[in-house]
């Protein structure tokens, strides 16, 4: 009888899934919009009065966009100022759009990686799963490893599309 031998599980390839890098439903937007007289200019009086009464709360263990969606001008200190009430509360504060937030997190976490204990390794960088995965996520993880990997391959270990080979 033929023993069946499972190449993949021998070829030593390591598959890197991005998915836990990704940030769940954590993330969460300030706009000042509302706080804007008329949607259009903000008056620094009833501005700290709302910004003293306002659900702080709710930003609690988040990580926080903070954004003008309206087409104001809008001071650097207004923006200073509700950092000063999210920092307490979330569990980080970033000038910019939830999507802006998001990759600023995945690159953060990305950094984190230990890149070193890949030396030498062949690495698949998973590319099918349930969550949704952004590019900037593959450009951050291709940055972070090739100074160290044997190999990097995009897909699954058992159909791969190769991205570098370290030369001989």
């Amino acid at each position: 009888m033929e023993t069946i031998i499972n190449k993949v599980a021998e070829s030593g390839i390591i598959t890197l899934d991005l998915a836990p890098y990704i940030p769940a439903d954590k993330i969460a937007v300030f706009d000042l919009k509302p706080f804007l007289f008329r949607e259009m200019i903000l008056r620094e009086k009833d501005y700290r009065a709302a910004l003293q009464t306002h659900d702080w709360k709710q930003y609690e263990g988040k990580h926080v966009a903070v954004l003008c969606s309206a087409e104001a001008i809008i001071p650097v200190w207004a923006y200073m100022l509700a950092a000063t009430y999210l920092e307490p509360v979330s569990e980080s504060v970033y000038y910019g759009t939830r999507e802006e937030l998001t990759k600023a997190l995945i690159y953060r976490r990305i950094e984190q990686i230990d890149a070193a204990e890949y030396t030498d390794k062949r690495v698949v960088i998973k590319g099918c799963g349930d969550t949704p995965i952004p590019e900037a996520a593959y450009v951050a993880i291709t940055q972070h490893l090739r100074p160290y990997v044997k190999s990097l391959m995009y897909g699954e270990p058992c159909s791969t599309v190769p991205i570098y080979k370290k030369a001989k």
